[in-house]
């Protein structure tokens, strides 16, 4: 099983984008309206923290490969080295440099309308890291940080976000 996880500030962060894209979900007038229900766990597919919480107790199984999307967007060759070595997968240099430029960002966003159809544009909208900081206010940037302290700060996938790295202002 690969997991891939992400810092939940960010997480919000797109989650508000791609509800405002998709008619499929509530879309919200502002941001600060979005946030009070992405705290209170009113989201459609639950509560980001619980989720990881839930993820967390399986993090030492040997069939699990947890990885972060910052990880990724930092060392993609060794990300992509990382995941085909736990599936047992051979990867020369050649099929190597394919699959960093077929599963670049750039490419996939490229792609999306043939890959993802009318949702494409939606699911492929920056693809970088900390764009949260254009959305939390001072005050929402730190209720976040306590709850990711409450949840899963402790945990061996709260440890594996770096959350000081890429989560604190």
């Amino acid at each position: 099983i690969f997991l891939l996880i992400r810092n939940p500030k960010d997480v919000a962060t797109s989650y508000y984008h791609y509800s405002n894209g998709l008619a499929l979900l509530p879309s919200y007038e502002t941001w600060d309206d979005f946030f009070t229900d992405f705290m209170t766990k009113k989201m459609a597919w639950g509560c980001y923290f619980e989720y990881l919480s839930e993820w967390n107790k399986y993090a030492d199984k040997e069939n699990i490969m947890t990885i972060t999307y910052e990880e990724m967007k930092e060392n993609p060759a060794l990300s992509v080295k990382n995941i085909a070595t736990f599936f047992g997968i051979p990867l020369n240099e050649e099929q190597l440099h394919l699959v960093l430029d077929r599963s670049s960002f750039q490419s996939m966003k490229k792609n999306s309308d043939k890959t993802h159809g009318s949702v494409g544009n939606i699911l492929f909208r920056k693809g970088g890291v900390s764009d949260w900081k254009n959305l939390f206010t001072d005050d929402q940037s730190k209720e976040m940080d306590r709850a990711f302290e409450e949840h899963i700060a402790g945990t061996k996938l709260g440890k594996k976000l770096k959350y000081d790295l890429y989560c604190k202002a």
